[in-house]
């Protein structure tokens, strides 16, 4: 399988587990895997999310800097917060309620993304 392909994949796990724990907490988040056509909105949510933080996140985070050293680098939480709340907004199948909801998922997904990756090897 293609590096790339992987690497989605495990971003679209990562994405759906990060969703199911958040909710299971509480919080106003979800996934909708009740189709094959949302499975594929998911995995193109996963891959807007991966761009827009490869691109856009940088770019913020080093107008940030500043704050980001006074903070200790805990506002790039807030940033990733902002980023995933902006991708569940975009209807690709992720739905995030609110800020808390988005914050925590996306502390979800980076933890979950961080173990999969070492778990599948996309070399």
């Amino acid at each position: 399988m293609k590096n790339w392909l992987l690497r989605w994949l495990v971003m679209t796990v990562a994405l759906v587990l990060a969703a199911g724990i958040t909710a299971m907490l509480g919080l106003k988040m979800s996934a909708d895997t009740s189709s094959s056509d949302a499975i594929v909105k998911l995995v193109l949510a996963a891959v807007v999310l991966g761009l827009i933080n490869a691109t856009l996140g940088r770019v913020l985070k080093l107008i940030a800097l500043p704050l980001n050293c006074l903070t200790l680098g805990l506002f790039s939480l807030v940033i990733n917060a902002a980023i995933f709340y902006w991708v569940g907004t975009m209807r690709l199948g992720l739905v995030v309620g609110d800020f808390l909801s988005a914050f925590v998922g996306s502390l979800f997904y980076s933890g979950i993304n961080a173990i999969l990756s070492t778990i599948v090897d996309d070399k």
